[in-house]
């Protein structure tokens, strides 16, 4: 089939005032083809529908995937692509029984219709896998048949450039945070980088590529697909957000506020709250870490113009948790960390522990060990709540944190060798994982309080190999700059 490539452009409503000459600018999402056995007058809005999934524009998505079944009611491929909607890989996993309900509905709608081709059909049995079962079989394992299934159909349509797009996607959703070797994140970007090379403007491949080398050995192997993606599909609030990854990774401020700043306010125009707070979160960290104080207070300040956000959604309650408490412990205001209220019940457990965790870093920094044992203990409460509901990935988080408190705990009742062993374990364990897309990083990372530790021990010299590791682990972070200059001058 002779490939169909679409430059993805329409024209946006205009309003009355508007003379009727003038010509917004059109929509850019990328170059995408994704041939289907459907009807020719639908492929063009299919092709956009899939740019809209690969930049994560997950509704704007549904809604073009609809519009394509509701024209060509015969198109399997279409409701394919509406449950791969509710199918976020790096956000949501594993799927809400919400989402799960929707998808294995389409998915079986499209099983059902006959007009597909076999590489269509295994698209729609591969995402079968991900759906079966789904309240007896893990997701781990659902989410390994998938991926093993994207892999055989690449393997079966070795010319075909989204089997082997989705099939790199796949790899980079499985691989494990406690991998330091990044094994699947590097097969992902072998799969990748010679199709970038063929097609620098598919959304997908310079998307994907970025989360591939979200992390610090594979940074800059990243860089050129993070300079590219924001021109590639600048209509996407993502794209305009995602080089901000990269740039966190090697230190880049300045190009990371440059990428949130555009990303914030594609965003706020498109009413995509997730990615408004996605791109604030980044955002602030990187004001912080340039010395934009005030910069960085008014991004809490747009934060508060934004009311009755829904805190169930774990994208929207991390950030909102996290923007505020970044601005008060990142400047040390350990009296602001002790008034910390939680956010509301409806947001997770492991967002909830944010919160505890500034609340008793603030009592334990002030000397209030008592106080901060009480928010310690809260958080192995949480710590177990997640575990018992297999959320292994952030109870590990929780107990990392939990530690930081009971070590500054112990430093305030005078007990520095407990405190000092007690962090350094934080800090090996929170070395050893990767961080999930969420985030930027750590609020302060572990090895970066271990210098400060040992610092206000009068200890310069393991202070000043502390923060060189942590410089090494989050290049440029200005609180660990600070600290390797104070223990370099106490020797």
């Amino acid at each position: 089939m002779m490939r169909l490539v679409l430059v993805l452009a329409f024209v946006l409503a205009t309003s009355a005032a508007q003379d009727e000459h003038d010509h917004p600018a059109p929509e850019k999402l990328g170059t995408e083809s994704f041939p289907t056995s459907c009807k020719p007058e639908v492929q063009q809005e299919f092709n956009r529908a899939v740019a809209l999934l690969h930049s994560f524009a997950y509704k704007s998505a549904e809604v073009a995937f609809q519009s394509v079944a509701k024209q060509d009611p015969q198109c399997a491929i279409a409701h394919w692509g509406i449950a791969m909607t509710h199918f976020h890989q790096l956000w949501d996993l594993p799927p809400s029984p919400a989402d799960t309900s929707v998808a294995q509905k389409e998915i079986t709608q499209a099983a059902m219709l006959e007009e597909a081709s076999d590489r269509e059909r295994g698209f729609v049995h591969a995402l079968s896998l991900v759906l079966k079962d789904a309240a007896t079989v893990p997701y781990s394992t659902r989410a390994l048949n998938y991926e093993a299934a994207m892999h055989e159909l690449a393997a079966a349509n070795p010319k075909d450039v989204e089997t082997r797009v989705f099939y790199a996607l796949a790899l980079i959703s499985n691989a494990s945070p406690s991998d330091k070797e990044h094994r699947r994140q590097k097969q992902a970007a072998d799969v990748l980088e010679p199709l970038y090379r063929e097609f620098p403007d598919h959304p997908g491949i310079a998307h994907y590529l970025i989360h591939a080398c979200d992390n610090q050995e594979m940074a800059s192997r990243g860089l050129p697909a993070a300079r590219a993606y924001a021109n590639i599909a600048p209509s996407a609030p993502h794209a305009l957000h995602m080089p901000s990854h990269i740039f966190t990774r090697l230190g880049l401020w300045d190009d990371s506020i440059a990428s949130n700043l555009a990303a914030r306010s594609a965003a706020q125009h498109q009413g995509d709250i997730g990615e408004q707070l996605h791109a604030m979160d980044y955002l602030m960290y990187a004001y912080l870490q340039r010395g934009r104080d005030q910069d960085a207070a008014q991004v809490i300040q747009q934060l508060k113009a934004m009311p009755n956000l829904n805190m169930r959604d774990f994208k929207i309650g991390y950030a909102a948790t996290a923007i505020p408490i970044r601005y008060i412990v990142e400047r040390q205001q350990w009296s602001d960390a002790e008034k910390v209220v939680n956010p509301p019940e409806t947001a997770q457990p492991h967002v909830v522990a944010i919160a505890v965790w500034a609340r008793g870093l603030g009592f334990a920094r002030n000397g209030h060990a008592r106080e901060a044992d009480k928010e310690s203990e809260t958080l192995r409460q949480i710590e177990d709540r997640l575990r018992a509901s297999g959320n292994n990935y952030w109870a590990t988080q929780v107990d990392i944190v939990r530690r930081e408190v009971m070590a500054w705990s112990a430093q305030a009742a005078n007990k520095p060798d407990e405190a000092a062993t007690i962090l350094r374990s934080a800090a090996d364990d929170e070395d050893g994982i990767e961080k999930l897309p969420v985030t930027p990083g750590p609020i302060i990372p572990a090895r970066e309080q271990l210098g400060e530790l040992l610092l206000e021990q009068g200890n310069p010299a393991v202070a000043s190999k502390a923060f060189e590791t942590a410089l090494v682990n989050a290049p440029g972070r200005r609180g660990a700059q600070r600290g390797a200059s104070l223990a370099a001058h106490s020797h």
